[in-house]
């Protein structure tokens, strides 16, 4: 994918936030991502990013997503993510123990999606992998606060 095919539409206004461990097969990313879609009721248009650590800046998988769904790669470091800690549904000390941050996959969600937005899925995990996505408050299905993470 070239940049200017990344120009060519608006981003969406959602963020979907990555973690992956180390040599994760990308389809095991690409799956997991397109689940927490269906499960945001949105579709690969609407997604404006992927974010994760930029510990994972070098990991395929997270790249292999970005261009699966037609965007960039963005990636944040471990204390911008830490940062976030308040706002996560799902922090996790042993995340933190090995990154530095409580959560990766929700972090880079919402730091991308700004300080204005929500988690529109909380983290979903796979064997090793895990996905979120963050965006504007108004996007949220009045069905996520009923529903148990």
């Amino acid at each position: 994918m070239t940049s200017s095919s990344i120009a060519e539409r608006p981003p969406g206004p959602l963020v979907l936030g990555l973690g992956c461990e180390r040599g994760t097969p990308a389809e095991e990313v690409i799956t997991l991502a397109e689940k927490a879609l269906v499960q945001a009721g949105a579709d690969k248009a609407d997604i404006g990013f992927v974010a994760s650590l930029d510990a994972r800046r070098g990991e395929p998988a997270i790249h292999a997503a970005a261009d699966h769904f037609s965007v960039e790669a963005r990636f944040f470091d471990a204390a911008t993510l830490e940062a976030e800690a308040p706002r996560l549904q799902n922090p996790s000390a042993i995340v933190f123990a090995h990154t530095g941050c409580h959560g990766v996959a929700e972090g880079a969600a919402l730091v991308g999606a700004g300080s204005a937005s929500v988690l529109l899925v909380a983290k979903i995990t796979s064997s090793h992998a895990t996905v979120a996505i963050a965006g504007p408050a108004e996007q949220r299905p009045a069905t996520l606060a009923t529903v148990a993470p």
